[in-house]
């Protein structure tokens, strides 16, 4: 088999194939690219590495910029992940994958799964990947990912939960950690998991004769609930999980879903 002119050949087509299809665009970017990995896999273990820097040299000349060795070893690398994960799926773009071909399998299957359930931009997977999104869940949570179990609510909280100190305080107190979250609230839902809306800040409830105040309060559409919560900078105590529970009983005798 000629590997240069077979990849050549694929490279062509895709290029007509976008021009006068464009709705197909990205389906025929993502066959194209898979294939041509192939072909690179084959010319790698017929020829061995170098061919990879012979057909950078080769495609350049002929195509122009575009074809670094790097770029050709990400075909190859995507048809390696793809011949043994998932089906592709055209809801992602070549670029989508590009940014998790690296990870290992179970982390290119969340991924994938929430950049097509969230349609996800490029950044905002970026941005995921980056923050170890997938590393910071439950071990229980990603078992049940695997096994496609049902996830609670509380299953997809992340742990540590990161929160941006753009305003680089030095002490956290409860006012300060609740300021830096409301000032930036909707990267902090995205931290607790999907489909959260932001109630309020100090929400004020009323227990007896006194008035309390919720340090935040969201609430879940997917789940239909409230969820409470309360900033602590110090250990969590049991008085702490207490107040927690007064809290949440006053939500549910008090506010309607």
């Amino acid at each position: 088999m000629n590997y240069y002119d077979e990849i050549k050949e694929q490279l062509i087509n895709n290029e007509i194939t976008k021009k006068i299809k464009d709705y197909s665009k990205n389906k025929s970017d993502l066959t194209t690219y898979y294939n041509v990995g192939k072909l690179l896999f084959g010319a790698g273990k017929h020829y061995g590495e170098g061919i990879i820097k012979e057909y950078s040299e080769r495609l350049t000349k002929e195509f122009g910029k575009g074809y670094t060795q790097t770029r050709l070893r990400y075909y190859r690398r995507f048809y390696e992940v793809f011949s043994k994960c998932p089906t592709l799926s055209d809801e992602l773009t070549y670029s989508h994958y590009c940014e998790i071909i690296w990870l290992d399998k179970k982390q290119i299957e969340y991924y994938i799964n929430i950049t097509k359930y969230h349609n996800l931009s490029v950044r905002e997977l970026i941005h995921r990947v980056k923050n170890n999104e997938y590393e910071r869940l439950p071990q229980e949570t990603k078992n049940k990912l695997v096994n496609k179990e049902t996830v609670k609510l509380e299953g997809l909280i992340k742990n540590p939960i990161i929160i941006n100190n753009n305003s680089n305080h030095k002490i956290l107190s409860e006012k300060i950690l609740r300021k830096l979250i409301t000032e930036d609230i909707e990267t902090f839902m995205k931290e607790l998991g999907n489909s959260f809306s932001f109630i309020g800040s100090e929400y004020k409830i009323k227990l007896g004769n006194t008035y309390n105040y919720i340090d935040l309060l969201l609430f879940n559409y997917e789940y239909n609930c409230f969820i409470v919560i309360e900033l602590k900078v110090t250990e969590l105590k049991k008085e702490h999980i207490g107040q927690i529970e007064v809290y949440m009983n006053y939500i549910d005798n008090n506010l309607s879903l």
